[in-house]
């Protein structure tokens, strides 16, 4: 029998989603067959989602201070305890100082326990960066503090939803900043790390797609010169590195993601945040306006060029929903198959 490999999943802001989707998620047998799943989060937030969710009867939460005390059972959830959240002061869907600490420290902890290859993989919830930023941690999202705490220099955010996958050149800065920094060196080193992803998911010969920045790939130098100047010399520096793009040269914003979900390429190198995350959302998640409710928040976040492996929901807190039972799991199950698909090729 093949050794399952220990994911690690942070809690996420307690004062949103993650303790309930992380009981969700964890309710299915078959991820007791595939892993070892651990919370790194509070013992006592995660017992408060059992109750309301009405699973008293089926799963029992397990409180543990070492990673080697986890018992790894279907019907007992293994929580790295941290102790972190007065329940008292507890509020869900509240930004506040205290759950911003709390939720950083979780990161924090899962960050070293792979560092220390304690375990294998990491998942997180979702974090408010409010909340960590009135906590004193001036990071603008996970990414950044999977990188400083790992010293990666180089890295970036890989988005998928089944067959679709995005990494971007630029994430969490403004839409200027984020034109400014597509320079040939970022964006190679992108195709680079996106090269090496799919091969990493067993992707032999990744067809890779390369976005432009400006409508029309800049309608050769009139609605912009970043294609002629910077991207182009990235995919040609690539292309000489037996690296293959289809195409040869930038492709259309605005048509790239249809070709990528036809089949086109295997990954598309997008040149900012939104211009990733809106087609990936748009696929991922479905919104049931007779019901009012989501039918699926599906997809995943990957962090890419880091020392360990790093995975995430590709969502928010949910502090409209956090509490109520009504949140959805999906995309942190998918976000567990990934952890695991990455963890056994290592």
């Amino acid at each position: 029998m093949e050794k399952k490999p220990i994911i690690g999943i942070t809690m996420g802001d307690p004062s949103g989603n993650g303790s309930e989707i992380s009981v969700k998620a964890l309710s299915d047998p078959a991820v007791y067959e595939r892993c070892k799943p651990i919370i790194i989060g509070d013992a006592n937030c995660m017992k408060n989602a059992v109750e309301f969710l009405g699973k008293d009867n089926e799963i029992r939460i397990h409180a543990v201070e070492n990673v080697k005390d986890a018992v790894f059972q279907h019907g007992t959830i293994d929580v790295y305890d941290m102790k972190l959240v007065d329940m008292k002061k507890h509020i869900y869907g509240k930004v506040s100082k205290m759950c911003g600490e709390a939720a950083f420290q979780y990161v924090v902890k899962v960050i070293e326990l792979a560092m220390k290859n304690e375990i294998d993989a990491t998942v997180t919830n979702a974090i408010c960066k409010e909340a960590i930023n009135m906590a004193g941690h001036h990071y603008s999202g996970h990414t950044e503090i999977y990188a400083d705490y790992t010293d990666t220099g180089k890295y970036t955010m890989m988005l998928a939803h089944g067959d679709l996958r995005v990494v971007h050149v630029s994430t969490h800065v403004s839409l200027r900043q984020a034109c400014e920094r597509v320079k040939k060196e970022r964006v190679l080193e992108c195709i680079r790390i996106a090269n090496d992803a799919c091969k990493a998911i067993r992707i032999k010969e990744p067809k890779i797609g390369v976005a432009g920045l400006n409508p029309h790939c800049g309608e050769n130098g009139m609605f912009g010169t970043e294609e002629i100047e910077e991207i182009q010399p990235a995919i040609d520096a690539a292309l000489e590195e037996g690296i293959h793009i289809p195409e040869k040269k930038p492709t259309p914003p605005d048509s790239i993601f249809s070709k990528a979900i036809g089949g086109w390429y295997d990954i598309v190198v997008a040149m900012y945040h939104d211009q990733g995350h809106i087609p990936l959302k748009v696929e991922g998640f479905k919104y049931n306006k007779e019901q009012k409710k989501w039918d699926a928040v599906s997809g995943v976040n990957v962090t890419l060029g880091i020392p360990i492996i790093r995975v995430s929901v590709d969502h928010g807190t949910g502090f409209d929903l956090a509490g109520t039972g009504k949140c959805n799991e999906l995309s942190l199950v998918n976000s567990i198959d990934y952890a695991i698909r990455l963890a056994e090729n290592k």
